[in-house]
C-alpha cells in the first residue's frame, strides 16, 4: 500500500492488534494459550478440560465456558513478543455468538483464520472469513492438528482457495502427517523446523539449511519423506502464488503456516510472521472524517461491553480500541453521545483474566474501562471532537422467546439484568408495548441458555424463556409522521428496544412487506448501526 501517511511514531508502529477466528474446535483456545505462553504472559499452558483450577484455559472465564469448553465472550488480551506489542482480541467461535464477533471484527487490523488440518474450511470460517473480506483485513492461515491424520497439503490450499475466493500462498511446508508428522520446512527463510513430542512447551529444534538440496536434511528427514517434500515444494513455488507483502496487506493473499498448537509447534512461527507481515494500526472511519493513528489527540470507540467480569462487584467493563493518540491515565475525555466529560481513571490491560491497573496506552491498544452503566457499544470518546466511529452493526435476531421471572415480584430485578445483557450486547430486549413480560431476541438456541444460567448466577433469579408468538424483528424508520401512523395502527406488533427505538414485532414475512408497501416513508430495517 503506497500511500502518504504520516510515519507511525515508533510505540504505534510496534502494535499488531488482530482477532483469531476458527470454527469451535479447531483449537482457537489453545492457540491462544500457546500465544501467551511464548509471549510470556503465562507459565504453563493449561489444556482447555483439563483438570484443576489452576490448568484452566487463561482466556475463557465464564462457568459456562469453562464448563463446556467452547469460549462465548471475546476478551482481550495485551503481551510483548520481541519487539512488538501483540494486542490478541479473542472471538467466540460457537455460530450462536456470532453477532459479538462481527463487532470484535470491527475492532482489529487483522485476522488469524485457524483451520483444522482433517476437517478444511468448515461453515462458520466461511461466515466470520467474508466478514473480514467485506472490511478487507488482512488474513494470515494457520492450519492446525497436522499431528493427528490431515488432508493432502495441496487439497487443503484449494480448499481455502475455492471456497474462500482468496490466494493462498504457504509460508511453511508439511513434513508428513498423522503420526508421522516431523516437522516443517519454512520456506520463507529455508530453516527445516522439527516438532519435539516429548514436552508440548517446549519448542522443537531449527535447522538452518542451504535450501532443499542441503545434505544436511538427509539427517533428519527419512528418504522417502525428503524426496516427496522436495517434489511438493518444487510443485508448491511453480502453481501456487508468491509470497507478495502488498497483497497481503490487502487481504487478497493469505500466508499460511502448518502446525500442532497442542505440541506448541509452528506456533512461533507464526507470531513472527504476524509481527513482519501483519498490519500496523489503520486508519478508521467516522462519519466526518478518517482518523489516521498517528494524530496526537487521543480517539476510541467501545467496541464490547463485559458485565460481571467479577461477579462479586457487579461490574461493567467497556472495551475502548484505541483509534488515535496516546493515551494516559486520568484523562478527561469526551463522552460524544452523552456529550459530558468523561475521567478515565482506572483503565484496565488484560493478561488472560487478569487485569492491570495500566497508565498509559496507545493507538492500536485495547483498554478497558470499567463503569456503572455510562458506556455502551458503539460510544466514542475524544479529546474534545465530536466524531462518531462508523460500521458498527447491530443485527435483528434471529429467535425470539418472551422471558419472565418464576418468582412474579422480582419482574423489577428481572428487567435490570435483561438491560445489562443488552448493552453488553449478549441479547436484543424488546419491551412490547401491550401486555407485560419482555421479550428476548438472540441469533442462537444456546445463547437462551447461557442467559438463564447467567441472569440465576449473577442476579440469584431463576427465570424461564417461553415460546413467543413472534418470529421476527425489524426496526422501524423513516418520516415520523408515517411511523406513528404504523405504530397507532399496529400497537399489538409494536415494542422498544434497549436503546428506545421502535421495533416491529411480527411471525410474517408477509406484515414486514405490508408495512412497506401500505405506508410510504416507512422503512423496517434488519440491522442498524450502534451509534446514537
Amino acid at each position: 500500500m503506497l500511500d502518504n501517511r504520516p510515519t507511525l511514531p515508533p510505540e504505534i508502529a510496534r502494535r499488531r492488534t488482530f482477532a483469531i477466528i476458527a470454527h469451535p474446535d479447531a483449537g482457537k483456545t489453545t492457540l491462544t494459550e500457546k500465544f501467551l505462553l511464548f509471549g510470556g504472559a503465562i507459565q504453563m499452558a493449561g489444556q482447555v478440560r483439563a483438570k484443576g483450577e489452576a490448568r484452566r484455559t487463561r482466556s475463557d472465564f465464564m462457568q459456562m465456558e469453562k464448563d463446556r469448553g467452547i469460549s462465548v465472550s471475546a476478551s482481550a488480551m495485551s503481551f510483548d513478543f520481541d519487539s512488538y506489542r501483540f494486542n490478541l482480541v479473542d472471538t467466540p467461535g460457537h455460530s450462536d455468538f456470532s453477532e459479538d464477533t462481527y463487532r470484535t471484527l470491527t475492532a482489529v487490523d487483522a485476522a488469524i483464520m485457524v483451520i483444522d488440518g482433517a476437517k478444511g474450511v468448515e461453515s462458520q470460517t466461511q461466515k466470520l472469513f467474508e466478514v473480514c473480506r467485506m472490511r478487507d483485513l488482512p488474513i494470515l492461515t494457520f492450519c492446525n492438528k497436522m499431528d493427528r491424520e490431515a488432508r493432502d497439503t495441496f487439497d487443503i490450499i484449494d480448499e481455502i482457495q475455492e471456497n474462500l475466493a482468496i490466494d493462498v500462498t504457504p509460508a511453511s511446508w508439511p513434513i508428513g502427517h498423522g503420526r508421522d508428522f516431523l516437522g516443517c520446512y519454512d520456506m520463507i527463510h529455508d530453516r527445516l523446523e522439527l516438532m519435539s513430542r516429548a514436552d508440548r512447551n517446549i519448542v522443537g529444534e531449527s535447522v538452518r539449511l542451504n535450501g532443499l538440496d542441503d545434505p544436511k536434511l538427509a539427517d533428519h528427514i527419512p528418504a522417502a519423506m525428503l524426496e516427496k517434500l522436495r517434489e511438493d515444494i518444487e510443485m508448491a513455488r511453480e502453481l501456487l502464488p508468491k509470497f507478495d507483502q502488498q497483497a497481503i496487506s490487502e487481504g487478497t493473499l493469505s500466508p499460511i503456516w502448518f502446525g500442532s498448537a497442542i505440541n506448541s509447534f509452528g506456533v512461533q512461527e507464526l507470531m513472527r510472521g504476524m509481527a513482519d507481515y501483519g498490519p500496523q494500526p489503520q486508519p478508521l472511519k467516522t462519519d466526518a472524517r478518517q482518523i489516521d493513528p498517528a494524530e496526537k489527540k487521543v480517539t476510541g470507540f467501545v467496541f464490547k461491553v463485559q458485565a460481571n467480569m467479577d461477579p462479586k462487584h457487579r461490574d461493567r467493563v467497556a472495551f475502548l480500541r484505541l483509534a488515535s493518540g496516546h493515551f494516559k491515565r486520568g484523562m478527561k475525555l469526551l463522552h460524544v453521545r452523552a456529550g459530558k466529560p468523561m475521567s478515565v481513571s482506572n483503565p484496565v490491560l488484560f493478561l488472560a483474566s487478569d487485569r492491570e491497573l495500566t497508565e498509559e496506552a496507545w493507538a492500536g491498544d485495547i483498554i478497558g474501562i470499567p463503569n456503572h452503566g455510562q458506556l455502551r457499544i458503539g460510544d466514542t470518546l475524544t479529546e474534545g471532537e465530536a466524531i462518531r466511529f462508523s460500521g458498527i452493526p447491530s443485527f435483528a435476531p434471529e429467535l425470539l422467546q418472551t422471558c419472565r421471572a418464576n418468582d412474579p415480584l422480582k419482574s423489577k430485578h428481572l428487567e435490570k439484568a435483561l438491560m445489562q445483557f443488552a448493552e453488553e450486547g449478549a441479547a436484543k430486549v424488546f419491551k412490547p408495548a401491550i401486555g407485560s413480560g419482555f421479550i428476548v431476541g438472540v441469533v442462537g438456541a444456546l445463547q437462551f441458555e447461557v442467559l438463564a444460567s447467567r441472569i440465576e448466577q449473577e442476579y440469584g433469579l431463576p427465570v424461564r424463556f417461553e415460546p413467543s408468538q413472534f418470529t421476527s424483528a425489524r426496526w422501524l424508520a423513516g418520516d415520523k409522521t408515517a411511523v406513528d401512523k404504523v405504530v397507532n395502527t399496529n400497537k399489538q406488533h409494536i415494542a422498544t428496544d434497549h436503546d428506545g427505538d421502535l421495533v416491529f414485532l411480527t411471525r410474517l414475512q408477509w406484515d414486514i412487506d405490508r408495512i412497506e408497501r401500505d405506508n410510504d416513508g416507512v422503512t423496517l430495517t434488519a440491522t442498524k448501526e450502534m451509534m446514537v
